[in-house]
């Protein structure tokens, strides 16, 4: 093919992609209801005067529009659920006796965003194994922490990422 024909087919391309997008911007300000007298261009008198926005009619069901306002809404929703999700993660591990090694013990942190959630705890010792959950709240206990406990919350607060609230 040579390069004249290929230019050829180039600008045809270029004319249909134009032409469709007059025809989509055609078809988005009949879907919006815009009046073709209020695409016009206003007379100086109109200038001068005061502008007043006119409010936005609610977008009729099914139009791309209504689509993304409702797409807007359950993504703040799920946003908002996502906080709640206990979903940050920190280990840690250690020799809880000095007679055992391979640092079968651990403290876990789990919590949300807000800093809520559980500390989950469990010291291996040659007989047996104990487990224990305290409540957090606000990257706090209640209940007494251990230093391995208080170890995995403050890795997990050093993390916490600020929301927009927090932010002046």
């Amino acid at each position: 093919m040579s390069s004249t024909l290929a230019g050829a087919f180039g600008i045809a391309a270029l004319f249909v992609a134009v032409l469709a997008l007059v025809f989509a911007i055609q078809a988005l300000r009949a879907q919006s209801g815009t009046p073709k007298s209020a695409q016009k261009s206003a007379t100086p008198q109109e200038q001068l005067q005061p502008q007043v926005e006119p409010q936005q009619p609610e977008a009729k069901p099914g139009t791309v529009k209504s689509e993304l306002r409702r797409l807007s809404k359950e993504l703040e929703a799920a946003r908002n659920e996502l906080r709640e999700n206990l979903q940050h993660l920190a280990v840690v591990r250690y020799d809880a006796f000095g007679d055992m090694g391979g640092r079968l013990s651990w403290s876990m942190a789990l919590l949300d965003d807000n800093g809520d959630g559980v500390v989950l705890t469990s010291i291996n010792s040659r007989n047996d194994a104990r487990s224990y959950a305290k409540e957090v709240k606000a990257f706090e206990s209640d209940s007494k922490l251990s230093p391995e406990e208080e170890e995995a919350i403050e890795t997990l607060r050093k993390d916490a990422v600020p929301t927009l609230d927090d932010q002046p």
